[in-house]
């Protein structure tokens, strides 16, 4: 049993991750997704019958109305990601209990070898299934888990205008008896990031690994960097114009390049900051930009063709979960730049990426304008990266490798062994 409540092809994010997963685990095993409501729609379109390959579990009277709650208090603009997960964590086991009522009867009669909670990937989220599966000798496997990324104390200005309050509360889920009891009773735990695996009590690390939830559907990234080796050296940044992803950091890095045209810069995406970053561009190269531009928001199926355009995808988020984007850029042999903070840490290496230290604005501000003048003069070692880079997402990071991998966890789990072990952080 898949377990997934955030599970929908149409959607971004979270949903995504969700539906990938339990789609290419499909493809090589015997599963039944189990999801919310409001994803039946979608999933159906992609040729799933429900009630055979899925089951969708009504739990919009519940959680209807903390989603809406949650968004009223981030004020709608996409902001307080904290706020929301505590919002969430009323509504969500409701979702487990409707789904072990409707299933119960299978579970008990051993119709399921491993019971895989997939999402929600937040660990503040508990599992009431966990003890419950656990009672009649079925394991439960929790994750990819991933959340509980520190904040970079020379960064709270950021955290104030990303509207992250409650994480100054976010520890106050600990104490919960839900939280010891979904840890204790899970069979096993993957971990998407390894901040999230360190914050584990010492006694739940044995069975515990690191998994980094992203993964690449390589049909959607068909086509990969050719090596350059002359010309500007070309940047581009993919994703959400909020403050900490640290876009306005790239600009004063760039900036003198993208004046003299030795390097140019492209952003797709949109948010709240484009304005102001837009106005930052100006500063250095005047109105009419022709070494850099602002895409607004870019069809997905576009991505591809815009990674494989550049030398360098530069992403000095502060703060980053799980870095998808990184993993995207990787898997068209596009090297990332990124901070050394979080998810991006356990997807690229020192091997396949370009890693900036996290000190303060000023102190990342110049370790990439130093680095990128290096890199304008040395493009062989953004071809070598980039190809590595290629190589290590086809061998490890796509959806069909990640359901291998998932394979070799549920049989391991069902014979009663230690999980098999398949990331470390820089490897």
């Amino acid at each position: 049993m898949l377990l997934a409540e955030a599970a929908n092809p149409d959607w971004q994010s979270v949903p995504l991750i969700g539906w990938s997963l339990a789609e290419a685990i499909r493809r090589v095993a015997d599963a039944h997704l189990v999801t919310q409501i409001r994803n039946r729609d979608a999933i159906a379109a992609r040729g799933w019958v429900e009630g055979e390959d899925f089951t969708v579990i009504d739990t919009e009277d519940v959680a209807g109305p903390m989603y809406k709650l949650g968004e009223v208090l981030r004020l709608g603009n996409n902001r307080g990601w904290t706020t929301l997960m505590a919002l969430t964590s009323v509504a969500y086991p409701t979702f487990e209990k409707r789904a072990w009522k409707a299933f119960a009867p299978k579970i008990e009669a051993g119709a399921f070898d491993v019971v895989h909670r997939i999402t929600p990937m937040s660990p503040t989220l508990n599992s009431p299934m966990a003890k419950l599966c656990e009672g009649v000798g079925v394991p439960f496997l929790l994750g990819p888990m991933n959340g509980g990324l520190a904040w970079p104390k020379a960064f709270n200005s950021i955290r104030h205008q990303e509207r992250e309050f409650a994480s100054y509360f976010r520890w106050v889920y600990t104490l919960g008896p839900g939280y010891t009891a979904t840890r204790r009773y899970a069979t096993g735990i993957l971990c998407g990031s390894t901040d999230t695996l360190e914050q584990l009590p010492a006694w739940a690390k044995d069975k515990a690994r690191l998994m980094p939830e992203n993964a690449i559907d390589s049909a959607r990234f068909p086509r990969r960097r050719e090596a350059r080796d002359d010309g500007p050296l070309g940047l581009l940044f993919v994703g959400r114009l909020v403050p900490y992803k640290g876009v306005d950091m790239l600009i004063d890095a760039a900036g003198s390049m993208l004046a003299d045209g030795s390097a140019t810069l492209k952003v797709a995406g949109d948010g709240p900051e484009r304005e102001r970053l837009e106005t930052l561009l100006e500063g250095y190269v005047g109105k009419e930009r022709a070494s850099a531009s602002f895409l607004g928001r870019v069809p997905h199926t576009q991505v591809n063709e815009l990674m494989v355009e550049a030398d360098l995808f530069v992403s000095p988020a502060v703060r980053e979960f799980g870095g998808g984007a990184v993993l995207e850029a990787m898997a068209c042999a596009t090297p990332p730049v990124y901070v050394a903070h979080g998810g991006p840490m356990d997807i690229a290496t020192e091997d396949t990426g370009f890693a900036l230290a996290l000190t303060d604005r000023e102190g990342i501000v110049t370790e990439l304008r130093e680095l990128l003048a290096e890199l304008r003069a040395n493009r062989g070692e953004v071809n070598r990266k980039g190809e590595a880079a290629f190589e290590r997402v086809r061998s490890k990071l796509t959806w069909d490798r990640k359901a291998e991998q998932l394979i070799e966890v549920y049989q391991a789990l069902g014979e009663g062994r230690p999980m098999p072990s398949f990331f470390e952080r820089g490897r």
